[in-house]
This record gives structure tokens, sequence and C-alpha cells, in this order.
């Protein structure tokens, strides 16, 4: 019976700290909706004055076109013709991780930043830094973000002399060292940030989506993220069956040169030579006649040799199927204004909440402090 007494004590204790809650809420109710307002209005702000934004998507699916061809077949003689050839190449499928290493790395964003995109109110299509540089307006929310929040970054970037990579072009073309100036750091940080990649390993596909500020523009970059995607990934899969066929190609052409000099040779010697009476001579036939047969024996086989590695290529040569394609978006995907108000509302009569618990929590600490 106490115990029963005690919990509808507890109870109610409760239910009247909720109601003098409920009743400090509703005396500070003026409070309440001037920062509940306030936060609407900063919302119905920056919703109103954020760019539009659009974003275009892809998704495709790598496929193995077969497995590996043996390099067996060529034999000893193969080996005459300077060649080893292994156990064929290499035929793995390409790792999930290998997509956002590409899509990561610099030379895949240079060539998204110098890609020509088509621009509304632009006659001519200009390049993806070019656009930023001379024609992107970011509106008034960024222009007053950048000079508030971010005023400490634009007076260090004042104060910091800008260096200039003058041998940057001629290192890229040299395959060498890849130098990118400031501008360039900048834009593919925020080539990076519209540049989503999601690489599904279990069920094998992939998508890319870009967002940008421009409809046509963000389907274009989308399209040529997607293209040289599959581009850098061919070559990565494709890399050691194509220097073998390379070389199985020079030395193919190397020994069909020497069969057609001893060939050549051989039929010389013949016609000049018919009716071969002495030993010597005959030896000297015999001798052409074995230079010849093991030149062709070897030429022969390498060209056996070159059409197999030409299938091995083609074999190793992955297909893309594309689930997805890119399509112009027609309607933006940003902002969300209707969110952002609701955002705002919420965060807005939250903080007015604890504004008005606070202010009570800090009175009763001052009046609990002059007592002591």
């Amino acid at each position: 019976m106490t115990q029963e007494n005690n919990n509808t004590a507890k109870v109610d204790e409760d239910a009247i700290d909720i109601i003098a809650l409920l009743k400090d809420f509703w005396s500070a109710r003026k409070t309440i909706l001037k920062i509940t307002g306030t936060f609407f209005l900063l919302g119905l702000f920056v919703a109103i004055f954020s760019k539009n934004e659009y974003t275009a998507a892809t998704t495709f699916v790598p496929l193995a076109q077969g497995s590996s061809v043996g390099g067996g077949s060529l034999g000893s003689l193969a080996s005459l013709a300077g060649i080893n050839l292994g156990g064929g190449a290499n035929s793995e499928e390409i790792s999930p991780e290998l997509y956002p290493q590409i899509v990561g790395s610099i030379p895949f964003q240079l060539e998204l930043l110098n890609m020509p995109l088509s621009i509304e109110g632009q006659s001519t299509p200009i390049s993806y830094k070019e656009y930023y540089k001379n024609i992107y307006n970011p509106g008034f929310l960024s222009t007053l973000k950048k000079y508030t929040l971010g005023l400490p970054g634009v007076l260090i970037k004042l104060l910091k002399s800008e260096e200039v990579a003058g041998e940057a072009g001629k290192n890229r073309k040299e395959n060498k060292i890849i130098t990118i100036s400031e501008e360039e750091s900048k834009l593919i940080a925020l080539l990076e940030s519209q540049v989503s990649l999601a690489v599904n390993a279990k069920e094998g596909f992939i998508s890319i989506s870009v967002t940008f500020p421009e409809a046509v523009a963000s389907a274009e970059v989308a399209l040529k993220a997607q293209q040289l995607l599959q581009q850098y990934a061919l070559q990565f899969k494709t890399q050691k069956s194509m220097e073998q066929l390379k070389y199985i190609e020079e030395r193919y052409v190397e020994k069909q040169n020497e069969f057609n000099t001893i060939k050549i040779a051989l039929a010389r010697f013949q016609d000049e030579n018919m009716g071969i009476n002495t030993a010597l001579g005959r030896t000297k036939l015999l001798q052409l006649q074995a230079d010849y047969d093991l030149a062709f024996s070897v030429y022969s086989e390498l060209a056996k040799q070159l059409e197999t590695q030409q299938l091995q290529v083609k074999k190793d040569t992955p297909l893309f199927t594309v689930l997805k394609p890119v399509t112009i978006p027609n309607e933006k995907s940003a902002p969300k204004r209707a969110l952002i108000l609701v955002v705002y509302l919420f965060l807005g009569f939250v903080l007015s909440l604890g504004v008005v618990l606070g202010k009570k929590y800090w009175q009763h600490f001052q009046k609990e402090w002059r007592l002591k």
C-alpha cells in the first residue's frame, strides 16, 4: 500500500513539473514566437537566395568478355625469336575499389575541368574552369557567407602569395609529375563535391551523379565522367595484354623481314646455280634451305601467336552495359525550399524553448548564489 502511494505521488509530481514547464513556456510565448519567427525569416531568406542546382545521373555495369587465352602453344620455336610468352594476359575482374581511385585522380579531374560545356546564354561551349572563373555568379547568399563566415580565409588569401605553376602544361604533356595551380586545386575541390560515385560491389553496377547550376551542363559532365571512367578502366584492364601484343607485333615484323631476306637469298642461289655438281654448292644449298625452314617455322608460329594475342586483348576488353543513360534534368534538385523552411522553423522553435529554460535556470542559479 505504501509503495502504491509513493508511485502515485511520483506520478503527480511529474505531472506538476510538466504543467509548471508548460506554464513557463506559455508565459514566455512572445519570446518563443520572436525567436521562431526570426528563424522562419532566416529560412525564407536562405530558401529564396539559394542558387538552383540540377542533378544528372547514369548507371552502368562492367562486363568481362572471357577468360585468359593460354600462351603456351608457341613452344621452343618461339624461344628462338626471343619471346617469353609466360602464362597469358591477366584476365581478372576489375576491382570495385579501382573506380573511386580513378574518379579521385588528378588526370581524371583535369580532363573534366577542361571539357567544353553548353551554358545557357553562351553562343559557344566553354570549359568548366572558364565557367567558374568568368561566368558563374554565386549569388547574394554565397557572397554574404564568403565575406562573413569566410572572411578569415579571404584575408589569409590576400596575405599569401599565389604560386604560379608555369611548367604545369609541359609536365602533363611529358607525363611527368603533375603540377596544379591554386585555382585548379580549388576547382578540383568543387568538382569533387559535385561529382558523386556509388559502386555496388554486390550487384556489380556503378552509378555516377553530377550536381551543377546548369541543367544541360550537368548532363554533359555526367556523360563525360562516365566515358572517362570507362576509358581509364579499359586501359587498366587491357594494359598487360596490350603491352604483350605490342611486343609480339614487333617480333613478328622483325622475323617477317628476316624470313623474306632468307627466302630471297635461297631463291637467288637456286637461280644462279641451276645444276649444282660440287659438294660445296650442295652444302650451301642445304644451309640456306635449313635457314629458310627455321625462319618460316618461327614466322608461322609468331603469326599464330599474334592472332591468339589479338583475341586475348578482345577477351580482356571489358564491355559496359548502360542501365540508366544520362538525361538532361527537367526539374531542379536543389534547393528544397519547403524543407529549408521546416528545418529553420524546427531549429528556431527548439532554440526558443532552450532560451526559456536557460533563462529560468539562470535566474534560479543567481538566486541560489546570492543566498550562499
